[in-house]
């Protein structure tokens, strides 16, 4: 087990997709290195007000520290009292255009040590898709792209994966998916570290394979301040689920995280309305009926 080249990884991975993305807005990205007192740190790469990203962020984080949070083992209780290392790159992506989905993906590696006793180690990790305006050809192309990331590693990962996203990013209390989907996974650490790192590697490197063909497909539609009303009023599930729901928040906060990091990944323009319901037959009905639905995709 070489944690090194998994630090290796991640720290590249940043930077190329980085470089992709500075390429394609035309501004630059904004880099902070931190520093965690307890242990760690990590640099925090946030874009606002860019050409084509209202807001993005590509963080990559490594701590440590003497006791796992709550969110680290509340499904795993016999892990509580162990001191961890923690590392990974996170991205969100909040493009200024309706038509480009907002997009998020995750690799990460954790081990728990404990004295006398042998360490615990997992990766997890994934990506998935929050479109506004639905279109078929993109969740096609995103989905197949998920289930190439995993196909050398066996049959079932990309069956496994898609339904453990879809499980995850839903918003219970909404009774709704955040989007349409991708693929998720944690606590991987079987068969082997080799192909486990393996396997998230490629979910990594698949990322801008995934969602550069779809950016620069809608990066020139055209539209109003009426899609993005609609747009404002979407990324309040994504602020809810993101608050409510999600296990890397919870995290990141619990284990003493830098803040401004954790929640780059909210969107700078929301909306919420009450008990608001879109028009019969619109555009903004369809994402309900045809997208937000359970679906297999490719």
């Amino acid at each position: 087990m070489n944690i090194t080249l998994v630090k290796e990884f991640l720290i590249g991975l940043q930077d190329q997709i980085i470089k992709n993305l500075e390429q394609i807005d035309g501004k630059y990205f904004k880099r902070e290195k931190w520093e965690r007192s307890e242990g760690g740190g990590g640099l925090s790469c946030v874009m606002e007000k860019g050409n084509v990203f209202e807001r993005g962020g590509v963080n990559y984080s490594h701590v440590f520290g003497m006791g796992l949070p709550a969110s680290a083992t509340a499904a795993r209780p016999e892990l509580t009292g162990r001191s961890f290392e923690a590392m990974g790159v996170s991205l969100v992506l909040h493009p200024y255009n309706p038509y480009i989905p907002t997009v998020h993906l995750n690799v990460r590696f954790l081990e728990a040590i404990k004295e006398g006793a042998e360490p615990v180690w997992w990766f997890g990790g994934g990506m998935d898709l929050t479109p506004y305006y639905g279109f078929e050809e993109d969740a096609k192309h995103f989905h197949q792209t998920c289930k190439s990331s995993l196909e050398s590693f066996g049959s079932d990962y990309h069956k496994r994966f898609k339904k453990w996203c879809d499980q995850y990013f839903y918003l219970k209390h909404r009774n709704e998916p955040r989007g349409i989907g991708g693929i998720f996974f944690d606590d991987l650490s079987q068969p082997d570290f080799d192909t486990c790192f393996n396997l998230t590697k490629s979910v990594g490197n698949h990322f801008l394979p995934s969602y550069l063909p779809i950016l620069e497909r809608r990066l020139n539609t055209p539209y109003s301040e009426h899609e993005r009303d609609f747009q404002a009023y979407r990324r309040g599930r994504y602020v809810e689920f993101n608050l409510v729901w999600d296990r890397g928040t919870l995290f990141g906060l619990q284990s003493g995280g830098r803040t401004e990091s954790i929640l780059m990944s909210l969107p700078p323009v929301v909306k919420w309305r009450y008990d608001w319901k879109p028009e019969s037959g619109s555009a903004e009905a369809k994402l309900y009926t045809n997208f937000l639905i359970s679906k297999d995709w490719v």
